[in-house]
């Protein structure tokens, strides 16, 4: 039987990029090959482009690297928008993600403003956003733009806990 994990979120700093980009191709090569756009070093390099340490948050479960993920204010002003989301292998389908996701949008419903991502098309990560209450907006053949406004009638919320726990693996 496995013990609950303990999870936290730490600020992202210059020296986590090649980690990140690691994580970033073995996460996603299934689903790149599936729509055959891996492409071993165009992978990385693309979080190297985009990797912004100040709106990074790296994951660590028992302090350990498990994950990543970015929320940085989107382009139009208004709202965040999140990407590379990459959770290990190991700690996935234990509620790490949901748990991670959902303190994200505590912080965009304080300052009530819609969020925005991409995902993969046929990417089994676009289910934990339509949980969360993303939607659709747009598509192209390779990927699909979600969008989750800031609920209408939400009552305040108070700031969600930057640690917590993780179901054990099998877990429900």
């Amino acid at each position: 039987m496995y013990g609950e994990t303990n999870w936290s979120l730490r600020p992202g700093r210059a020296e986590d990029i090649e980690a990140m980009a690691e994580l970033r191709a073995v996460v996603m090569r299934d689903d790149l090959e599936r729509l055959g756009r891996y492409d071993d070093h165009r992978v990385r390099q693309r979080l190297r482009d985009g990797f912004s340490p100040e709106h990074t948050s790296v994951i660590e479960v028992d302090g350990g690297l498990a994950g990543c993920v970015t929320m940085r204010p989107h382009e139009g002003g208004r709202g965040f928008y999140l990407e590379h989301f990459y959770l290990a292998p190991g700690v996935q389908g234990r509620g790490l993600g949901t748990a991670v996701l959902r303190e994200l949008l505590v912080r965009a419903d304080e300052a009530a403003v819609p969020v925005r991502l991409v995902v993969l098309q046929g990417s089994a990560a676009r289910r934990l956003y339509e949980r969360e209450g993303f939607v659709f907006e747009s598509e192209d053949p390779v990927d699909v733009l979600l969008v989750r406004e800031t609920p209408a009638a939400a009552a305040p919320v108070a700031a969600a806990p930057v640690t917590g726990r993780l179901r054990p693996a099998g877990g429900r």
